[in-house]
């Protein structure tokens, strides 16, 4: 909304501070700066608010307001007085207002830091968050006028507004005085503060995703009158699933007499409806999407699936059309799945929602799946159907303009019903966000993605959210530190998912391998190594195994305390007359499913070929695998007061996990290739490694406390970018970049120009003997293969040589910078990196100097900031890391110095975002200590944080 001319032109409306945000229930609301064009909207907010309210906010009766009142709540400098407003529908339901107060409480200007706060908002609307989250927004807003503090008076009796500020997690302090409660504020964010507000975020995201997967009530906009299309489809697959709500076909092209179609009601607009619906899924032309929409949201419509499309994956018409979309929907307060969506699924059995394309609802099952192609939706869908797993949950965002992966994390992380959650994502609009909720979620169940447009640089059609620049490996590296289980391809993500929903996770990485095939046997072994797991030599029952035979086998494996896992594997029969006998795969799935259910609990995976009937009878069991204990947090109910419950279908009895929680019993994985079973095995083997070092994070050791400079590296910073920085920053010199890293106790090695052989033997009669010549011209420095490091310069003569052969072979001093350098001790030359990107964050890296790292892309990531746990993991995570730990004979060199160097770079991007890349190059390890003998740093304005901000949802 643009300000109104009478507004100050010294202080701009600020279009930043609009946000589109989360309640508590799921719904979402605007927030917004108070204009003077609201005088309208706030006296009909206030006519709403009762007098209670009103008496609370006054401390008085105050029935209206006053044209003084009005005037001064919308008349604002965005400076020393703000007023944001939250609105649905364009109208107002809460306000907050600040006023800088000096210590006198007088209104006052900057240099005063303390501002006076008071909120109002309409009863209706009382315990849905709305204070909560403009006490999040006022309060980053006076931060950025530099307003440290926030002053309130507060009658005793006003719990509910007490509350608000006492959980909100800031340091405050209280008394009582003149009959009132005065609170103050601390408004820097604090660890508390900043937990509360992702804590209410979490519910409010998984609960507005609940709300769209367990409504009480559906209407297909868009039915046809004839069988086919779209929203026909969608209808029929409703009510073959069984959706325990109430179904409406609506078109407003039906006859005015037709009352029912395919046996529920029809009718021309939401209008005629007589209660409210709470999904709707909406199938017409892209161009009648904004009528159904208004439709929508004046009826109270609590979620919309867009099937239709015609949006982004068009152009930039296209786009445009769908940033109308996601605006209109929100500004009633709903949230959308789509455009060009292929709908979603729950099969819940109190719920039963088929409200996709999918022509036949999955089975009932423990994965939940998210995706971002219809595509890729119909082949996981139908490959899950193949393999007898079933599903909890199912979302197809199409474009992903609202609903994202990042929502679907937090919608599963508090699901009950959902043991693995497998997405397949095209872009990450949040990259930053992601692995946040990714790493928590990891922490309680497994998370599987896969992320196509990988090498391509750019989003998919449709897909409108910022690109990040770093390379894929490190994208994948970045996963993995969170926990994510990272594979290529959407098969590797069902081989993974119907292991991980259906089996405990191993305890470590050794396998044991029986069956009765040597050969299918020596495969799975060699697969085992290739993956890094330890395989026991096959053990080969030979091809006359019964199935009691392999039930016993799996038995005493199972028993085996020198084995965290088995692989089954299998080949037909073999008949006294040499035909192949299939056998009955039944009778061996129940076998192997008894020996698993009466063991200790270890996950058994089977690679079988061609044997029928086998890998339906070991997933039979799919649809009824009770659920791991996990927290207790959403139900997957239907909202609506009476949708129909239905009790959950028996389940076989469950056996435990030697750390307490529920297995699922009789499911077992099988694979037609004992490569594919072992890289899933592989997969769960690192995800169990990770979970069980998440349960002890790693932490920030305190030296880093007592010798680090912040105030003066900040100092330093700032008198370095200068009064007005340049927006594209500015690289620093070596001096520069040695004072500020020698503030965190990372000493640079010195070094001295010599523009001629004369100053260079000076510079090293400075230095010591010996000395290293090197060049620092752009296309030579770093190469020692190509001639630009003389190393080992013993004396004067030996300098003027090499300073000869230089300026002979690689051209003139002006041209080579030529820098002396005193040598530092053998070791292993190294390069620790640090950068900000843009979308992911501040991300930390390691690897081994030279071209051979460089070729192989041997390095490793990790985000900042990194623990002692992150840092030692950093190191040995390369392919090389065996030449840092004495490989081949040679002297192990001081790896926690190397240690100790990236938690202090880190710490150093940390604290001080304005330094936008850090390269340390080489930096050369020995036995004892490690010398830095390059270093450049690159200062920038910082770029915005809004994972630290107040929460918001995206605007793509």
């Amino acid at each position: 909304m643009e300000p109104s001319p009478e507004q100050s032109p010294h202080h701009a409306y600020p279009d930043h501070w609009e946000a589109d945000v989360v309640l508590r229930d799921g719904g979402t609301a605007r927030i917004r700066p108070i204009t003077t064009d609201d005088a309208e909207r706030l006296v009909s907010f206030y006519e709403q608010v009762s007098d209670e309210s009103k008496y609370y906010r006054f401390f008085a009766p105050y029935p209206r307001l006053s044209d003084r009142d009005v005037h001064r709540f919308t008349h604002h400098d965005y400076v020393d007085r703000v007023g944001l407003a939250v609105t649905i529908g364009g109208e107002f339901i809460g306000t907050v207002r600040y006023d800088r107060i000096n210590d006198q409480g007088r209104p006052a200007s900057a240099p005063a830091d303390e501002a006076e706060v008071a909120f109002l908002v309409q009863d209706a609307h009382q315990g849905r968050g709305v204070a909560s989250a403009l006490l999040e927004h006022i309060a980053a807003v006076a931060r950025e006028r530099g307003i440290r503090r926030f002053a309130a008076e507060v009658l005793p009796a006003n719990n509910k507004m007490i509350k608000v500020f006492r959980d909100a997690g800031y340091t405050q302090r209280r008394s009582f005085e003149d009959g009132s409660v005065h609170l103050t504020l601390d408004l820097e964010p604090t660890e508390k503060s900043l937990a509360v507000q992702r804590g209410r975020e979490q519910r409010a995201e998984a609960r507005s995703v609940q709300r769209l997967l367990a409504p009480g009530s559906v209407a297909v906009i868009g039915t046809g009158r004839t069988p086919g299309g779209v929203g026909r489809t969608v209808l029929r697959n409703l009510l073959a699933a069984g959706f325990t709500g109430r179904t409406y076909a609506v078109n407003r092209a039906f006859d005015e007499g037709l009352a029912t179609l395919d046996g529920v009601p029809a009718h021309r607009s939401l209008g005629e409806i007589d209660e409210q619906v709470d999904l709707a899924v909406i199938a017409v032309p892209a161009h009648r999407v904004p009528e159904a929409v208004a439709d929508c949201g004046e009826h109270g419509v609590q979620g919309l699936v867009v099937l239709s499309a015609g949006y982004a994956e068009r152009g930039s018409a296209g786009r445009e059309l769908q940033r109308e979309l996601v605006r209109q929907a929100r500004s009633y307060g709903m949230r959308i799945i789509g455009p060009n969506a292929f709908g979603i699924i729950n099969t819940a059995e109190s719920v039963r929602l088929n409200a996709s394309l999918a022509p036949e609802s999955p089975a009932r099952g423990r994965i939940g799946l998210f995706t971002q192609s219809g595509a890729i939706g119909i082949a996981l869908l139908s490959g899950l159907h193949r393999r007898g797993a079933g599903l909890s949950s199912f979302i197809s965002a199409g474009n992903r303009a609202d609903v994202s992966g990042n929502d679907f994390l937090q919608y599963s992380f508090e699901d009950q019903d959902t043991d693995v959650a497998l997405l397949y994502l095209e872009s990450l609009g949040n990259p930053r966000k992601f692995t946040r909720l990714a790493r928590r979620t990891a922490a309680v169940k497994p998370v599987v993605v896969v992320k196509g447009a990988r090498h391509s640089g750019t989003n998919p059609p449709g897909h409108a959210v910022p690109v990040s620049r770093i390379p894929d490996a490190t994208v994948s590296a970045l996963m993995r530190q969170a926990g994510v289980i990272r594979v290529d391809t959407v098969t590797e993500m069902v081989d993974a998912g119907l292991l991980l929903a259906g089996q405990p996770l191993p305890a470590g990485p050794r396998v044991a391998i029986l069956g009765n095939s040597e050969s299918l046997g020596l495969l799975t072994y060699d697969a085992c190594l290739a993956e890094g797991l330890r395989p026991r030599p096959p053990r080969d029952l030979t091809t006359a195994a019964s199935p009691q035979d392999f039930r016993d086998a799996l038995a005493e494996a199972l028993a085996d305390g020198t084995c965290d896992a088995v692989i089954v594997t299998a080949i037909p029969w073999v008949g006294e007359n040499g035909q192949a006998e299939t056998g009955d795969g039944e009778v061996l799935a129940a076998a192997l499913r008894g020996a698993a259910a009466g063991g200790p609990a270890k996950p058994v995976a089977v690679v079988h070929v061609e044997i029928g009937g086998l890998a339906e009878a070991l997933a039979a069991a799919s649809s009824t695998a009770a659920p791991r204990t996990r927290p207790t947090t959403l139900a997957a109910q239907p909202s609506g007061p009476s949708a129909a419950a239905t009790p959950p279908t028996p389940t076989e009895p469950a056996t435990e996990e030697a750390d307490g929680t529920e297995r699922p019993p009789g499911r077992i994985p099988a694979y037609p290739a004992a490569e594919r079973a072992v890289r899933a095995l592989a997969e769960a083997v690192k995800y169990a490694q990770w979970r069980r070092q998440a349960a002890t994070p790693g932490k920030v050791p305190e030296f880093l406390d007592e010798t680090t400079d912040e105030p003066g590296a900040a100092a330093l910073i700032d008198t370095l970018l200068g009064a007005t920085p340049d927006p594209r920053g500015r690289p620093l010199t070596h001096d520069e970049a040695r004072e500020l890293l020698s503030r965190y106790g990372v000493p640079v090695r010195p070094t001295l120009p010599a523009p001629d052989p004369e100053t260079a033997v000076t510079a090293a009669a400075r230095l010591g003997y010996p000395v290293a010549l090197k060049t620092t011209a752009p296309h030579l420095r770093h190469r020692a293969d190509l001639g630009g490091v003389r190393l080992d310069l013993a004396d004067e003569d030996a300098l003027r040589r090499a300073y000869g052969e230089f300026t002979e072979l690689l051209g003139k001093p002006a041209e080579l910078l030529p820098v002396v350098q005193s040598m530092a001790p053998r070791g292993v030359d190294t390069v620790v990196r640090a950068s900000i990107d843009a979308a992911a964050g501040a991300i930390l890296s390691f690897g081994l100097a030279g071209a051979p790292s460089e070729l192989l892309g041997d390095t490793a990531h990790r985000l900042v900031p990194a623990t002692d746990r992150d840092a030692a993991e950093l190191i040995r995570s390369i392919k090389a890391a065996p030449v840092l730990f004495g490989w081949r004979g040679s002297a192990p060199v001081d790896t926690p110095a190397l240690e100790e160097l990236l938690l202090r770079l880190s710490r150093l991007v940390d604290d001080h975002p304005e330094v936008v890349s850090v390269a340390l190059e080489p930096v050369v390890v020995a036995p004892q200590g490690l010398t830095v003998l390059g270093a450049s740093v690159r200062l920038a304005p910082p770029p915005p944080r809004g994972d630290l901000g107040p929460r918001r949802l995206p605007n793509y």
